[in-house]
């Protein structure tokens, strides 16, 4: 049997059985979930998930976090407004897990389609002009549209993702159409293979609102945030653009998607402060769209740790 290459080595040691026994549990129910998801209609399946994030998500330990981020990043909120936002928050989480097997039936405007494209020039300008470009985005409404937008509009994007900690858990997350892009695992051969499709003139798109540990501090709602500098370097290496791309979910299972125009590459001589300067822009561009949509984002992650 070929070793799955995200799969630890230590996994075939006799004493890690029994955890790759319930890791591969745990990959045969949610591969048996998302089948059963996939049964029911689009709509149907949306509206089940919300009801349970909504249900269930805010008396979850996990939702303290989420308030504690809520009053760090809007300290006037009064506490109805912060169970507000955590209570929209797990609507959005659990509708966009629930509709995940349901991706390859999103289609683009008309009597049926669900997704609306706003600002498609700028994306068709780089397309035209045939340069290979970065996109960027963060957990906001159903992010997990991103790749098939991108397919439906003719510009295929391969997308960095961070790799699960079951590794049998990774073919759910990576299995695409052929027309779509690669999935891309984070790290040094992750960076390696979009430097490869960057150079062919291809698009590459990361969510870059999570912390980095050895990232660099970037300032976030006023705090200092540690960030992911990986897509200015790649942008300033090269000079590519950097497109961002906002997701917002306008009612149940129909969203609008945002493309902007470029940022202004900054060329002040100074590489690390140019990236710094250039993901300062990237933060503040991730928001402003959260200050307008907070219910849409994922205030689970622990963004600002002690």
């Amino acid at each position: 049997m070929t070793e799955h290459p995200l799969r630890p080595a230590v996994y075939d040691h006799p004493a890690a059985w029994p955890r790759r026994l319930v890791q591969r549990l745990q990959a045969l129910g949610a591969r048996g979930l998302l089948g059963l998801l996939r049964l029911l209609p689009l709509d149907l399946a949306s509206a089940l998930g919300g009801a349970l994030g909504r249900g269930v998500g805010p008396r979850l330990g996990i939702s303290r976090r989420a308030r504690r981020n809520l009053v760090r990043a809007f300290p006037d909120l009064r506490p109805r407004e912060v169970e507000r936002i955590v209570t929209g928050m797990w609507d959005n989480l659990g509708r966009t897990l629930f509709e995940f097997p349901h991706m390859d039936r999103l289609t683009l405007d008309g009597s049926e389609g669900r997704v609306q494209v706003v600002g498609l020039e700028h994306a068709r300008a780089l397309r035209d002009g045939g340069r290979a470009a970065l996109f960027v985005g963060g957990h906001l409404g159903n992010w997990e549209i991103y790749g098939r937008v991108a397919t439906l509009v003719g510009m295929p994007v391969h997308l960095v993702y961070r790799a699960p900690n079951n590794p049998y858990m990774d073919p759910l997350f990576r299995r695409r159409g052929a027309e779509e892009g690669e999935m891309i695992p984070k790290g040094a051969t992750g960076a390696r293979r979009v430097m490869a499709l960057l150079k062919r003139g291809q698009y590459v798109g990361m969510l870059v609102d999570q912390k980095m540990n050895d990232g660099i501090a970037v300032p976030f709602f006023g705090r200092p945030a540690m960030t992911a500098p990986a897509v200015a370097q790649f942008a300033l290496r090269d000079r590519l653009p950097v497109v961002p791309v906002r997701i917002e979910r306008v009612k149940g299972a129909h969203f609008r998607v945002t493309v902007e125009a470029p940022f202004d590459l900054p060329d002040g001589g100074d590489r690390a402060a140019d990236t710094l300067a250039l993901m300062t822009a990237i933060n503040a561009r991730l928001e402003s769209w959260i200050r307008e949509r907070p219910d849409q984002w994922l205030w689970l992650h622990n963004r600002w740790p002690e």
